[in-house]
């Protein structure tokens, strides 16, 4: 696939980016250098690499999925501006 200048003027104003006539010509060949360079990653073989998220293999420490309250309310409620039986009070915001 190749650009030319009225495909270039079209993504400009698609984009809504002002561009004269000169900066379109200029801007067409470094677009078809970028999509040759596209077509020659197209063009690696990958059919037997494995898909990775990342360079070296992490694994996650699991822990078990326990439920529990924290044991920590008091603690909590320390930081409150103001508390009662137990939870954070708050003003009424309704009128």
């Amino acid at each position: 696939m190749s650009v030319d200048i009225p495909t270039v003027k079209k993504i400009a104003s698609l984009a809504r980016i002002a561009m004269t006539d000169q900066e379109a010509e200029a801007l067409a060949p470094e677009l078809n250098n970028i999509l040759g360079w596209i077509e020659q990653l197209g063009e690696v073989d990958t059919a037997n690499v494995e898909p990775m998220t990342a360079v070296i293999p992490n694994h996650l420490r699991l822990r078990e999925d326990i439920v529990t309250d924290g044991n920590v309310r008091d603690r909590v409620l320390a930081n409150a501006p103001q508390a009662e039986h137990g939870f954070f009070a708050v003003p009424k915001v309704i009128e």
